[in-house]
């Protein structure tokens, strides 16, 4: 049993928690959830031990084991596999003993040692580690690769796969689906629905909450609310009460009403037939579901352009892929034939790697197709969201100017009674985009696509850092979007609410998926059982050889090494332009240098600042980049292994 028994935590002026009391009992699988910034992060921390209440008690009964999931990104080169295991330290513990014993000559020791090894399960450890980093989206040649030659989003699928690999009583995850694509989540929730302790889970993925929790607790007002079920029975329980305020609820049926004008005007038309679908199963989830988001601070439309094509985008006999520098194609799609229509919602499915993103690429035209034609519609405008364009927003610029970029002539109340609807209320619209966070940074993102009135929404992974909140909006906002959608996303939720078919990208072409989630996660673990049964065969047929496999992967490495030494030469430069900029905060701090006889002295200083601000800003951009195209390199070379 945890036990929190008045428990209040101050940061700075503020309260996270104020004489809040919560108790978790053994074996239940619990659900966090919360607005950004409400303490969620804290509560774990208490509950490791690493802080401490301010007032009340936080009670753990004694020789619980805690797991958890880190959240840095370490750097060695411990192979993948190895790093895994490392997660069961009591083994080991083991093994080291088992080895002690064995130089010593201490045969009744190593004797002991190896039945604690056979109680451990450790003649089992290294295929259930294999089978964790399967999971998890790794293949078998990445086992033995080092920790350092994975990306930082696949470092963290390492983190978590040693988390799980930890036997513990107690299993924390602090949003474990953030850097995981749709095929690992649906592996993670099966696995933690096994999982025999107790379960604390930080998610603002819905579907994920519903599939795992008995329990959801909500940070609000300082308190923490405990809910019986998952998190649509919380949904449910808390519309009951938000309902009983009239206004609000006035205010939903005439949101339900427009719907409904729509859905009886234009069901029976065949070309705005699916558009009507969708706004029946946003009716159908807001009976459910509306009111326990209508106190949210995001409430939004995008709307289209005005003029637009029947045809949109049609790729012909395309090939797709990536052209290296020396001229040589890696074509990962060939001979493909797709095309967007006005009114189409196309959700792509497919394992990682299999070319999701590159087909994306091609549609928006940010890489070029090798071979066959890209044809446009007459008025095809494209809203494009990937995690490249958070890279893309000028750090030094504000929301407001962002628009007033593209507007000039808008009125600046207009511009921030828009941001109003993305979160960014009051002085928010202002704040430099450098001090944002990653969902700061996407809710500009997507407020930017909006602006432009696009006819196409083209959104790769667009929930990444969103909390809940933000993605129920966006919810409702695709629903309404009556122009064409393609999307690439884990959060299940989104997939069901927003499109009307799906397209399955994998074994090198693209095709219509005639199913729904269901049947392709289903199409996806017969697809696993068959590639593991295949790998047993082929280890059985022929031995491995590993000295072949060891010079691949070091000219692997070499091939990245310029990559990673331009990566690191960029935080250098960052990290340089960070120091002079803090002397010269630390010089100009002297209230002396604002006299008359100083001013020449104050000028230099300004003019060093917006030297050196300049170069933070240019450096920071170019580590982007190079760290996109170490990511791209790297999932090509996966790719061709």
């Amino acid at each position: 049993m945890i036990q929190f028994t008045e428990v209040s935590l101050q940061r700075g002026t503020q309260f996270l928690l104020e004489n809040a009391d919560l108790t978790i009992f053994e074996g239940q699988k619990v659900g966090l959830i919360g607005a950004n910034g409400a303490g969620k992060s804290s509560l774990f921390a208490m509950i490791k031990g690493e802080l401490h209440a301010d007032t009340g008690d936080v009670i753990l009964p004694g020789q619980r084991r805690i797991a958890f999931m880190a959240q840095e990104v370490e750097e060695t080169q411990r192979s993948a596999l190895d790093y895994c295991l490392d997660g069961d330290d009591r083994l080991r513990h083991i093994e080291e003993n088992i080895a002690a014993a064995q130089a010593a000559g201490d045969d009744h020791a190593h004797a002991n040692w190896l039945g604690e090894y056979e109680n451990a399960h450790g003649y089992t450890a290294q295929s259930r580690g294999e089978t964790l980093l399967q999971g998890l989206g790794f293949k078998m040649s990445d086992m033995q690769r080092p920790v350092a030659d994975f990306s930082g989003g696949w470092r963290i699928r390492l983190n978590l796969a040693k988390a799980l690999m930890c036997p513990s009583d107690v299993l924390l995850l602090d949003e474990p689906t953030n850097h995981l694509d749709l095929d690992a989540v649906m592996w993670l929730e099966n696995w933690l629905r096994q999982y025999p302790g107790t379960l604390l889970l930080i998610s603002h993925d819905r579907d994920f909450l519903d599939g795992i929790c008995s329990h959801i607790v909500h940070l609000y007002q300082k308190q923490l609310v405990l809910y019986k079920g998952n998190y649509s029975d919380y949904e449910r329980q808390r519309a009951e009460h938000l309902a009983q305020q009239q206004a609000n609820y006035e205010k939903q049926q005439e949101k339900r009403a427009h719907l409904q004008q729509y859905v009886e005007r234009f069901r029976y038309k065949a070309d705005k037939a699916k558009q009507a679908q969708s706004r029946l199963k946003m009716l159908e989830k807001m009976e459910i579901i509306g009111p326990a988001h209508i106190d949210s601070q995001f409430q939004f439309s995008i709307p289209v352009a005005e003029k637009t094509s029947q045809l949109l985008v049609n790729l012909s006999q395309a090939d797709l892929g990536y052209l290296s520098d020396s001229g040589v194609k890696s074509i990962q799609l060939a001979n493909t034939n797709f095309a967007l229509r006005d009114g189409q919602r196309i959700g792509l499915l497919g394992p990682n790697g299999a070319g999701k993103s590159t087909l994306i690429k091609s549609i928006v035209d940010e890489i070029k197709v090798l071979a066959g034609d890209r044809i446009c519609g007459e008025n095809l405008k494209i809203g494009y969201f990937s995690q490249h364009q958070l890279s893309a927003l000028d750090l030094e610029a504000s929301p407001l100017l962002h628009i007033q970029r593209l507007s000039p002539k808008v009125l600046e109340s207009d511009i921030r009674r828009y941001l109003g609807g993305f979160g960014f209320i009051g002085d928010d619209a202002l704040r430099a985009v450098k001090g944002f966070s990653g969902g700061e940074k996407a809710r500009l993102a997507l407020s930017l696509i909006s602006w432009t009135k696009p006819n196409l929404l083209v959104l790769d992974e667009p929930t990444n850092h969103l909390d809940i909140e933000m993605r129920q909006a966006l919810t409702e906002a695709l629903q309404e979007f009556p122009g064409a959608i393609l999307l690439v996303s884990h959060d299940r939720h989104l997939l069901n609410s927003t499109v009307d078919e799906f397209y399955l990208v994998a074994d090198h072409q693209i095709q219509a998926f005639d199913g729904d989630l269901s049947a392709y996660h289903a199409w996806l673990q017969a697809r696993q059982a068959n590639a593991t049964q295949s790998e047993k065969s082929e280890q059985l047929d022929s031995k491995i050889d590993r000295k072949e496999e060891r010079r691949k992967a070091a000219e692997w490495r070499e091939k990245l090494r310029p990559l990673r030494k331009q990566i690191e030469k960029f935080e250098k430069a960052v990290q340089k332009a960070q120091d002079h900029l803090d002397q010269i905060s630390t010089a100009m701090s002297d209230s002396t240098l604002y006299e008359a006889e100083h001013k020449y002295k104050l000028q230099s200083l300004l003019s060093d600042e917006a030297k050196w601000k300049k170069a933070q800003a240019e450096s920071e951009e170019a580590w982007f980049e190079a760290q996109e195209t170490l990511e791209e390199a790297e999932a090509q070379l996966a790719e061709s292994q």
